[in-house]
Parts: C-alpha cells; structure tokens; sequence
C-alpha cells in the first residue's frame, strides 16, 4: 500500500494519558498506523481514518489535552472519530500539525480506489 504521508509524532495514550513519540503512516487505503521506528514493520495499531473522521481539532482548540513535557501547545492535534473515540497526537510544530490535519481530512473524504490490473477499461 502507498505511503500518503509520514513522520513523528507525540500520541497520548486512552488509559494513563501518557505521551509516546511514534512512527505514524497514513496509507493510501484510509488507515493510520503507528509504529516504534520508521521502518514501519513493527506496527502498534492502526486506526481507520476513512470517513470515520467527524473533525480535528490544532492546537490552542485542543482545549481538554495538555501538550507532553517541553512540547508547545501549538503541535496538539486532535482528531474526533466517528464511534465517539479521540486521538491526541502532538508534532514538533504548527506548520506539521496543520499538515498532519489536511492530509487527514484528504484520507477521509476521498474514496479508496484499489488498482487491479485485471480491471476492464472498456
């Protein structure tokens, strides 16, 4: 599957709200998986992003998380889920967080065309 997008991010976990610094790939299929280094082999979860998104939330909006220790609040990402689930994440930056936001949103609206060499074009 195609890499959509790539990079480091911050993620705080759903029980002890804990901050971790992950591997996140978007894949072109709708799916953000995160891992522990960039080889993206050992895969922690994956979430599905395709229109399962209600909306993502940057920075100073991210009004109920607190950023990891010596992270600006101006990296907060927050993405609401369909099913009433949230994903905090942080990035070094506002400019990353806001791409990180566009490139989600991109995944969620747009539908998943799967290649198959055997399709007819007739």
């Amino acid at each position: 599957m195609a890499l959509v997008r790539g990079g480091w991010l911050w993620r705080q976990s759903s029980i002890l709200r804990r901050w971790k610094r992950n591997w996140f790939a978007l894949w072109l299929d709708g799916t953000l998986g995160y891992y522990h280094d960039e080889t993206a082999q050992d895969e922690e979860d994956r979430v599905v992003i395709h229109f399962n998104v209600r909306d993502i939330k940057v920075g100073q909006e991210c009004q109920d998380v607190q950023p990891p220790e010596g992270r600006s609040r101006d990296g907060l990402l927050t993405v609401n889920l369909r099913e009433g689930s949230r994903l905090h994440l942080c990035a070094e930056t506002r400019d990353d967080a806001i791409a990180w936001k566009t490139a989600l949103m991109e995944a969620n609206s747009t539908p998943v065309r799967v290649y198959s060499p055997y399709q007819d074009y007739y």
